[in-house]
């Protein structure tokens, strides 16, 4: 019976020991909350830039200057002496055809010229005399007739005989293939030994210091077109932001697509671009300066955008209204609910609750991008302008 009391007062303590210990553990758990870390790909600062919107466009850099070289006589191609992707000058000799035949029609419509000069001095000659004679009464008015008549005759011989010299010398000079322009050869389609005729293909020059932009716009964004403004791109496999001006808006939609041409000019003077390249970007109709921050940082699936910012180390959730938006740049306008210099987080680091400690392991946060050297530690609050 002695034995039972004793039990139960082993066991009370036991419990009271357990509880005790537990409630150790809890407050030692509340007093350090554990921080949660993220990498510097999780973080943004939202800053105040210059924001331009407008429709978004797609289109081709095609050259400005474009001169497709074609044989006007035909021949055979003797030489070639400028190969694709060669810079030439203006009168640069880029191929001879074979001018044998054309030479020979040179030097006879030369002598026939030369003929037919003489004949017609020696007609001018005789109608002088001939004038001269009549005025003293010694030939009859008929006589000074048939020396104007030949006269005439031999004077439109003469005219006949330059005008195919013309020719055939025009011909002679056809043979030598020219650059119109200072540029680079953009394609070489023959070869020596081929035989051309008139129209056939031979070159290709282009002046790559300006290039042309041509895309298409919807109908329904014509309101935000027009000659001058300016229009942000990137070609295709690049990140490089360029810019370039309206020139040119269509009068007409196109019957199948529905849309407009537009064309722009892209100054190229240091030659880093090439046509036929691809590029996207957008008619930048609108231009203001606001706070921008990444489209990724911002939720809005609720009644409210709202994205989630880190203050004092600590992870807050923000309502905010946006603005306009820069599919340029993939950023958005926001309006209120926070200031340039804060630090926003964006993809999974979205998902962090709020109130809980953040440890970023690069000092990219507002207030330690000054002092690149600076330790990681827990995130500080933003500093705002």
């Amino acid at each position: 019976m002695t034995r039972r009391p004793a039990s139960l007062a082993l066991l009370a303590a036991v419990l009271v020991g357990t509880a005790c210990s537990t409630d150790k553990e809890t407050a030692a758990t509340n007093a350090t909350p554990v921080s949660q870390n993220i990498g510097p790909g999780n973080i943004a600062v939202a800053r105040t830039d210059t924001l331009r919107s407008g429709p978004a466009i797609s289109g081709t850099l095609i050259a400005d200057r474009e001169a497709r070289i074609r044989a006007e006589m035909s021949g055979a191609v003797l030489q070639t002496y400028a190969e694709a992707g060669e810079r030439v000058r203006e009168g640069t000799v880029l191929a001879r055809l074979d001018d044998s035949n054309v030479r020979g029609a040179v030097l006879s419509a030369r002598s026939a010229v030369t003929q037919i000069t003489v004949a017609a001095e020696q007609a001018a000659r005789e109608l002088q005399r001939a004038k001269t004679l009549a005025a003293a009464g010694a030939i009859a008015e008929r006589d000074v007739e048939s020396a104007t008549n030949a006269n005439l005759g031999t004077q439109a011989a003469l005219a006949d005989a330059k005008s195919r010299l013309e020719s055939a010398e025009k011909s002679l000079r056809n043979a030598t293939i020219r650059a119109p322009f200072a540029g680079i050869v953009a394609e070489r389609a023959v070869s020596p030994g081929d035989v051309v005729s008139p129209g056939s293909a031979l070159y290709t020059v282009i002046d790559p210091r300006s290039l042309k932009l041509e895309a298409s716009v919807p109908t329904t964004a014509l309101v935000d077109v027009r000659v001058g403004a300016p229009v942000l791109f990137t070609v295709n496999g690049s990140d490089r932001v360029l810019e370039g001006r309206v020139t040119r808006v269509s009068p007409m939609v196109d019957p199948q697509t529905k849309q407009v041409r537009l064309l722009a000019s892209v100054p190229n003077s240091a030659g880093v671009l090439v046509a036929g390249l691809f590029v996207e970007g957008r008619v930048a109709s609108q231009k203001r300066v606001g706070v921008l921050v990444p489209e990724s940082a911002v939720d809005q699936t609720g009644i409210m955008p709202t994205l989630m910012r880190l203050k004092g180390g600590k992870v807050e959730k923000v309502e905010v209204q946006l603005g306009v938006r820069d599919e340029a740049a993939g950023a958005l306008e926001v309006t209120t609910g926070i200031a340039s210099g804060d630090t926003v987080l964006l993809g999974a680091a979205r998902g962090i609750s709020v109130g809980s400690l953040v440890v970023v392991s690069a000092p990219q946060d507002a207030a330690q991008a000054a002092s690149p050297s600076a330790a990681p530690a827990v995130a500080t609050p933003a500093k705002k302008n």
